[in-house]
């Protein structure tokens, strides 16, 4: 079973993992993916993760593993149909999280109209920091994000720019799957994702959440 820490409280087990793609306008774009009209929704299962100064195992059957930075929201209680308004009560905590993709797995995958979470669930490809209480982030949506590889800046942008914002992916979410206390929502990636490789170390820092340093074997 795999437990997350929120700060001054004891761990608790991780359920599901639901990831949203295209949450912010520009990354869409470098991908050259529409704008969707309602939230494109996946799943990472609890063994995807990784926690803060493990190491990335990038599968044998890709050659293209790409970073990507989000934050990460933890669900401290059990909803469904959650209206946007009444969201934020229902959050336990916040994180740093990578959503690590095979993008050459993925493309191939979709291109063949398949399913592809082997691109998006495999062993390590959810790095994820320790969560903060809830109550000490005012406003999710005036957090500042940035990604480094070997100390250089590859993402970085503002929760300000998601298209949906937490209270909407939250509801949003819960209009299809029952939330429960311990899931984890990762709200999307700003632009700058890009390729990583053996060697690489991986540092991504939400202030006012924390760090998430990881690297790649």
């Amino acid at each position: 079973m795999h437990m997350v820490k929120v700060q001054g409280q004891q761990e608790i087990p991780v359920g599901k993992i639901i990831c949203v793609a295209r949450n912010y306008a520009e990354h869409a774009r470098e991908l050259g993916n529409p704008v969707p009209d309602r939230a494109v929704l996946f799943i990472k299962p609890a063994s995807s993760i990784l926690a803060d100064g493990g190491t990335v195992v990038v599968p044998p059957y890709s050659n293209e593993c790409h970073h990507e930075l989000e934050l990460a929201v933890l669900i401290g209680r059990t909803g469904k149909d959650i209206p946007a308004g009444e969201a934020l009560a229902f959050v336990a905590g916040y994180g740093v999280a990578l959503d690590l993709t095979l993008r050459d797995v993925q493309a191939e995958l979709k291109a063949k109209g398949l399913p592809w979470e082997i691109a998006k669930a495999f062993d390590t490809a959810c790095p994820l920091s320790a969560f903060v209480p809830a109550g000490e982030v005012a406003d999710p949506q005036r957090l500042r994000l940035r990604l480094t590889v070997n100390g250089e800046v590859r993402q970085s942008g503002t929760t300000a720019d998601m298209l949906r914002p937490v209270a909407r992916l939250i509801s949003e979410a819960s209009g299809c799957f029952t939330l429960e206390a311990g899931d984890i929502l990762l709200t999307g990636t700003p632009s700058g994702v890009g390729p990583i490789k053996s060697g690489d170390r991986l540092e991504a820092v939400i202030d006012g959440i924390g760090t998430l340093r990881v690297d790649v074997r």
